[in-house]
């Protein structure tokens, strides 16, 4: 006799399925920490069986890696869309100030995925943690871009130095329960940082 107590599943074309994997799948990350969640309850919610989840992504490692890498495109695309958006002639502090609001309004759309790092270190799975270190290293270079410090040691301290005062203070904020009423004190106390440790905007 079929069993009626599974979930209908609909036919997507690939593209379509492996969408709804990965939403299933950033789902279920941010609501749990990684070692807690499974792939047949990712199939499940994203309306597929579990060995087809496996043609898609072979290992729970790739997924996650995968839902990673999309979150950090999608970050960098919306804070390239930010910059463009923005006049000819406008101050690297104010280009810096765009970007940065793009970045907490992502921490504001999912805040428990992206705090879950910070909040329990060396549970991601290497693939995901390589990516965030290229991530990091690419956001020094577009800072290092932006405001074209000289080459002396404490300049690039304070370039990779904001990006620790700026997860730090998001996090509070996080904690918090991200208010946007605070959102521009902890934009401005960000920028003073870099200001202060830079020594100039124009350094």
């Amino acid at each position: 006799m079929a069993r009626s107590d599974r979930r209908p599943r609909t036919r997507l074309d690939p593209d379509s399925r492996r969408a709804a994997l990965l939403d299933a799948a950033a789902q279920a990350f941010a609501a749990r920490p990684y070692d807690q969640v499974t792939l047949a309850s990712i199939a499940q919610a994203a309306g597929a069986s579990t060995p087809l989840l496996y043609r898609y992504f072979p290992s729970k490692e790739e997924l996650y890696a995968a839902v990673v890498r999309l979150a950090l495109e999608d970050l960098a695309q919306r804070q390239r869309a930010a910059l463009q958006a923005l006049p000819d002639g406008v101050p690297a502090r104010d280009r810096l100030r765009a970007t940065t609001l793009v970045y907490l309004d992502h921490i504001a759309d999912h805040p428990d995925a992206w705090a879950m790092p910070l909040r329990q270190p060396g549970l991601e799975p290497a693939a995901a943690v390589a990516l965030r270190i290229d991530a990091r290293t690419a956001d020094v270079a577009h800072l290092s871009d932006l405001l074209a410090p000289s080459a002396h040691a404490r300049h690039d301290y304070a370039l990779w130095g904001y990006f620790g005062f700026l997860d730090a203070a998001c996090l509070r904020w996080v904690e918090k329960g991200y208010p946007e009423d605070e959102r521009w004190s902890l934009l401005d106390s960000a920028l003073g940082a870099l200001e202060g440790a830079l020594g100039d905007w124009a350094a």
